[in-house]
């Protein structure tokens, strides 16, 4: 159903790794709460440098380094929102896109959803235990979520998709896809400006990694994709790739598919803030593409 080892999610965002290197630096300054004007425009500038790489082996390589500091950061303030959400958004990204080993993949993203759940009770102690209710309990208690809550519930989300990825022979996990399918649409009920995008992209994938047969919802994930294709003007590679695997793939639709990943290859992967995924995306487009015959 999955294809973990070349799964690309544009997850590591400006953001989350612009307050990793802002957090960085502040403590090798010795200074917990007050980041200086350069110290900020070089957090800004590497986190810049980060996402337009387009070798993506650099950050693969490098990425560990920030998985140790953010877990002694997340040690040391183990109720700090914005800590845990960067914690769990950075090992769901490196746990899906960078990891081949399917059983290191399902550690990191375990660790990603536990950093995401620790948030989500930081900010709300009435969600503490939210995602071990019944699915109507569930979406109940979502309601009492509020507003100023939805980063961490989106990251929530987020944490939630990379975690039932890694974990596609698990049916407890897959079990869970209506919950974390409902914890993204309330994100936009709270905040619908809040990385709006992705949250399409999201929902997306959510809809279409299973089958119809089995609870896919595929005319609700053809709009939710051409709706993220919408939002990016296309720039986002990673959308259409995706679109391709789980829509085009699943409805054994070749003209879609081809055509799609056809548009991946011929697109200019240089975009600031989305290089590096892009370059990602061609790659496995070409994968696609080339074992294309085999499938369909």
């Amino acid at each position: 159903m999955f294809n973990v080892d070349t799964q690309v999610k544009p997850a590591q965002t400006q953001t989350i790794l612009t307050f990793l290197v802002m957090a960085f630096f502040s403590c090798l300054a010795g200074c917990a709460s007050v980041v200086s004007s350069a110290t900020n425009g070089m957090a800004e500038n590497l986190s810049a440098a980060i996402l337009n790489q387009d070798d993506p082996e650099t950050v693969r390589d490098g990425a560990p380094a920030y998985l140790l500091m953010m877990d002694s950061f997340v040690e040391g303030a183990p109720e700090d929102e914005a800590m845990l959400r960067a914690a769990a958004e950075l090992y769901a990204a490196y746990g899906i896109v960078f990891v081949d080993d399917e059983e290191r993949s399902r550690r990191l993203t375990r660790r990603s959803l536990k950093y995401a759940r620790q948030a989500m009770c930081a900010v709300n102690a009435d969600t503490c235990s939210l995602w071990e209710q019944p699915y109507e309990a569930f979406e109940a208690g979502l309601e009492a979520v509020r507003p100023r809550e939805a980063p961490s519930l989106f990251t929530l989300g987020l944490a939630w998709l990379a975690y039932i990825q890694a974990h596609q022979s698990d049916w407890s996990a897959l079990a869970d896809l209506p919950k974390a399918q409902s914890t993204l649409l309330r994100v936009g009920q709270l905040d619908a400006g809040w990385r709006p995008a992705d949250r399409e992209h999201y929902l997306a994938i959510l809809s279409t990694i299973r089958p119809p047969a089995l609870g896919g919802q595929f005319d609700q994930g053809r709009a939710h994709y051409e709706r993220a294709i919408e939002l990016t003007h296309g720039r986002n590679l990673s959308v259409q790739v995706d679109f391709a695997r789980y829509y085009a793939r699943t409805l054994y639709d070749r003209e879609l598919h081809d055509s799609l990943l056809m548009g991946v290859l011929e697109a200019n992967p240089e975009h600031p803030g989305l290089t590096l995924f892009n370059t990602l995306a061609q790659r496995e487009a070409r994968l696609l593409l080339a074992s294309a015959d085999d499938y369909f």
